[in-house]
């Protein structure tokens, strides 16, 4: 089988799982929006949520991925299976040591800590309080989250990716689960969701376990702490650590401003958030984790004219498939968000507020989902410094842009100075690999993506016009808003697929090809 086949075989089984997985996501946040609605309340959680989100980000899966991969890939490849085995229980012991003391410092000091990430909510004493308590009993998540994207990478190199990916759905069950036994038994409904999430980081590590097990890895205390893999791996993640986290940075910045805004701003940020968070972690993700493992094997190698070819191919799928999902979100926003949302305590204020948001967040998807590929180049060469300093470019661009468009904008300035700074990252980022590589495949990428995206953009306008209506300013009508939102989804597909065939776009033609050989190997019987 090709490289570029595997990858496209393992993202594909990444994305179908991611897919199932923020499926129950939205099923979560449609819950979750319907008991707690757009409220103070529902600000605390996600106020309180950000705090070991924002850690996740620092110490689990992204700075993980790509510290670990790289590193397990290139002991695999020269050592042996036995060593990296031996190094992953190491890692075990470490990230449980360390980790775990993140964790016990964050729960002594999270006064401090909500202080300093939401200080508007120093002007309400119950406010402050209550994202106090809900921040601590959400602490050990970050603990039990970062085993489980140990797990994720130690099978990834195993070319295991369909249970990895579909752990989180696990979490969101968990959640599920918990708002609905606990919410009108605990004293303040609230604390049944911190619970869900604390327990759903324990069973998206526990789910992972028989796999890994059955991949002959084992669990266990090593304090060879100095190893050199693992020292190797401390020095990529600290500045894969920062690089990785400038999302949730700016995510932060934003909600500290959030703050001082009208109650439901921190709400509709984060509703919003979640719903670009859909194609980013079904296709961005998943290809960022499949390509790396290639890419990591290609420099271990020195193999560099595969590792562009192979970089150029991800990047143009990538682009292919989430350009027109952000276009979607753009023309469909309203409708997306009052379908999934407005009922309950979830009112229409609340959808138009979300809707806002979501908007101006979309305009940063090609570039988020984009700079896991990016990265993936860097980080399967081992150099995770250049990102971190292309970061915190960015991370300047999100703060000076907040503070520019708050006044103005609200909360939807907020979520534009997102948006311009993940492109000023995903551009210098991209162009900086460009010089280290000599070259990408530039002209074909440039090509691919103009393509993609006259082809969302006029399928996207189209749609729009077909689904427009006053029913979307209303609650209830949940099968007609369905159906209707379903056709939509189905024309913009097929729609966007033919202007593609029409223009000539080289990823459809492989797809196409990919689907007629499987096609023909179930009719052979192979």
């Amino acid at each position: 089988m090709s490289e570029k086949k595997k990858i496209a075989k393992a993202a594909g089984l990444m994305s179908a799982a991611t897919f199932i997985s923020r499926v129950l996501g939205f099923a979560r946040d449609m819950i979750f929006a319907l008991y707690f609605g757009a409220t103070g309340t529902s600000d605390t959680f996600f106020a309180a949520f950000r705090i070991p989100n924002l850690l996740r980000e620092l110490f689990a899966e992204g700075s993980m991925s790509a510290a670990l991969v790289p590193v397990l890939t290139e002991y695999r490849e020269k050592q042996g299976e036995e060593e990296a085995k031996r190094i992953v229980k190491t890692a075990f012991t470490f990230i449980a040591v360390v980790v775990g003391m993140v964790c016990i410092a964050g729960i002594i000091f999270s006064p401090a800590i909500v202080a300093l990430i939401a200080p508007g909510f120093l002007n309400s004493p119950e406010k402050f309080s209550l994202t106090v308590l809900l921040t601590r009993i959400m602490m050990p998540f970050l603990l039990f989250i970062s085993l489980a994207a140990l797990a994720m990478g130690a099978l990834n190199i195993r070319k295991v990716f369909f249970v990895p990916a579909l752990a989180p759905a696990m979490l969101n069950i968990t959640l599920i689960a918990s708002i609905l036994l606990f919410e009108s038994r605990a004293q303040q409904p609230i604390i049944a969701a911190a619970i869900g999430i604390m327990a759903g980081g324990f069973v998206q590590f526990a789910f992972q376990l028989p796999a890994f097990f059955r991949n002959g890895y084992r669990l266990g205390f090593d304090t060879a702490f100095g190893h050199p893999a693992i020292k190797k791996m401390a020095l990529l993640m600290i500045p894969a650590t920062l690089a990785l986290s400038v999302n949730q940075v700016n995510i932060v910045v934003s909600n500290i401003l959030a703050s001082y805004l009208p109650s439901g701003s921190i709400t509709y940020l984060f509703y919003s958030m979640r719903l670009i968070q859909f194609p980013i972690g079904i296709f961005g993700v998943a290809m960022g984790m499949a390509v790396l493992p290639a890419l990591s094997a290609h420099a271990a190698r020195g193999q560099f004219d595969d590792l562009r070819k192979d970089f150029s191919f991800a990047l143009r799928l990538l682009f292919f498939i989430t350009v027109p999902a952000m276009a979607g979100l753009i023309f469909l926003r309203e409708p997306i968000v009052n379908l999934l949302f407005q009922r309950g305590k979830f009112d229409y204020a609340a959808t138009a507020g979300t809707a806002q948001a979501l908007l101006f967040y979309s305009l940063g998807i090609w570039a988020i989902a984009g700079m896991r590929i990016v990265a993936a180049g860097f980080y399967s060469m081992q150099n995770t410094k250049t990102p971190v300093k292309v970061a915190i470019a960015a991370m300047i661009t999100n703060v000076a842009l907040s503070l520019i468009l708050l006044k103005p904008m609200r909360h939807s300035g907020l979520a534009l100075a997102n948006s311009a700074a993940a492109s000023v990252n995903f551009i210098i980022l991209f162009i900086l690999l460009r010089k280290r590589l000599g070259s990408v495949d530039g002209r074909n990428i440039a090509l691919s993506f103009i393509k993609v995206s006259i082809a969302s953009a006029v399928t996207g306008l189209l749609c729009w016009f077909f689904v427009r209506g006053d029913i979307w300013t209303q609650g209830g009508r949940i099968i007609e808003k369905t159906a209707l939102l379903g056709f939509a989804f189905a024309l913009f597909a097929a729609l966007y697929a033919f202007i593609m065939r029409f223009l000539g776009s080289e990823e459809i033609a492989y797809l196409v090809k990919l689907f007629r050989e499987r096609k023909n190997k179930k009719k052979t019987g192979d």
